[in-house]
């Protein structure tokens, strides 16, 4: 498991995934060629963090856009976010909107009631 930095592009988001410190961060705009392969390493380290840490876990989300194949992988992060709840680890996800999105306020309140896992909900003013 590694520390995951990823620079945001046109049609990528920051990832920013540090283990040590049980953080992930995501944000921007998510509509790679190929999300599959662009997510991949963050899903298996995701899983390695399940399997090897006790620590609790912050993750931060704040998309301007992300298109369908991105949306799941996303679902795929969060079943991992929902799996380390489940292990007893104390997880907090925060999704972050610009006050006028209500689609993206919409996008994460479907994947709270997708997964059953507590969102907190923080409305960035423009």
């Amino acid at each position: 498991m590694e520390q995951i930095l990823l620079e945001p592009t046109r049609v990528t988001p920051l990832i920013n995934f540090e283990p040590s410190q049980g953080i992930l961060e995501m944000k921007g705009r998510s509509s790679p060629e190929n999300a599959i392969q662009f997510y991949q390493k963050l899903i298996e380290n995701l899983d390695l963090f399940i399997q090897s840490s006790n620590q609790s876990f912050v993750a931060n989300f704040a998309f301007e856009y992300f298109n369908t194949s991105s949306s799941k992988c996303l679902f795929d992060v969060f079943k991992r976010l929902g799996k380390m709840k489940e292990a007893g680890k104390d997880v907090v996800i925060n999704w972050y909107f610009e006050e006028d999105d209500e689609d993206m306020k919409e996008a994460g309140e479907d994947y709270c009631d997708l997964l059953d896992i507590d969102f907190n909900f923080i409305e960035i003013e423009d």
